[in-house]
């Protein structure tokens, strides 16, 4: 940001507080931060996770299809070195739809890698 652009600032805040001495403090403050800004609205990188080879659908109720009954499954899954599925965690969902997600889940294989791995899975359940 420019030195012209920041005084520009400085003057439409003291227009709207009325104020007049806050000009050198508010100045120096905008010209410290202006550079700050991209990092603080930046969005956050995820890490590519690893690949799934083996996926079983889960099964879904015929009762709550019947229903009109979806939505969104979060899980938190555990990957052994080996690629198995060790741990699932559920973090969001319908909770009889969160149980057949995860136990589908447990049954999908990963890519091996050299170490455990926490990896985050959705699963939409759709009525339609």
């Amino acid at each position: 940001m420019s030195i012209r652009l920041a005084k520009n600032r400085v003057r439409q805040v003291e227009r709207c507080l009325g104020v007049q001495p806050v000009r050198p403090i508010l100045a120096i403050l905008l010209i410290m931060t202006t550079g700050l800004v991209p990092c603080l609205f930046a969005q956050k990188v995820e890490k590519a996770g690893r690949k799934v080879i083996v996926t079983v659908k889960p099964e879904y109720p015929e009762t709550l299809q019947r229903a009109q009954i979806g939505g969104l499954v979060r899980l938190s899954v555990t990957v052994a070195a080996n690629g198995a599925v060790s741990k699932v965690q559920i973090r969001g969902g319908n909770p009889i739809l969160a149980e057949c997600a995860s136990s589908a889940v447990m049954k999908w294989k990963y890519v091996p890698a050299a170490a455990e791995t926490d990896e985050e899975v959705s699963i939409n359940f759709s009525p339609h």
